[in-house]
């Protein structure tokens, strides 16, 4: 019988979709006040792989990414999904527009994962409770040295070198704060 054993904490991360660079920025500050510092950001890419978001939030959307310096006990992604979908309400209360203006996509990552929250159910998504899902969307490759994307149901966007280079440079960072025990906690 193997003994029961807590993991190691995992590396938050969120994805923005939005339609413009100013409110992912204005967002950023609003994530760091829940979460703490940022300590990895991407480039802000195009979100133009899917017409997923079009008929809520239009044409041109914009993606970005930021990982925080505070690492979470995996079962908190829960709760971070429930409070991003919040927040995203918050934003559509305070615009006039009524449209959407921003998805906020919480994850984690571990040495051996890219998981993504959500709230929608599939056959490869593993119900973790209060309407929380999690979906494995790239698993590491030890011999490449790199996440790689599952064929069968990784996002379009996720397929993305580009993508692909961020979390990997994520997980360099991650590696070094289990290796040297990095308290970051701390600077927040």
């Amino acid at each position: 019988m193997g003994k029961i054993k807590l993991p190691e904490k995992a590396k938050l991360f969120i994805g923005i979709i939005a339609v413009n660079d100013s409110i992912i920025f204005k967002v950023k500050e609003v994530l760091e006040k829940q979460w703490g510092k940022v300590d990895e950001q991407s480039d802000l890419f195009p979100f133009d792989l899917s017409d997923y978001y079009k008929d809520e939030m239009g044409e041109r959307l914009l993606k970005k990414f930021y990982s925080f310096k505070m690492l979470i006990n995996r079962e908190d992604i829960v709760d971070i999904k429930i409070r991003t979908n919040r927040i995203e309400e918050e934003i559509k209360a305070d615009d006039k527009n009524c449209g959407r203006d921003i998805n906020l996509d919480p994850g984690y990552i571990t040495l051996s994962n890219v998981t993504l929250a959500t709230t929608k159910d599939f056959r490869h998504r593993i119900y973790l409770g209060k309407g929380i899902y999690l979906e494995n969307t790239l698993y590491y490759d030890g011999k490449k040295k790199t996440y790689m994307e599952w064929e069968e149901w990784t996002y379009p966007d996720y397929r993305m070198q580009e993508y692909k280079d961020f979390f990997n440079k994520i997980r360099q960072t991650y590696h070094r704060q289990l290796k040297y025990g990095e308290d970051l906690e701390r600077d927040f």
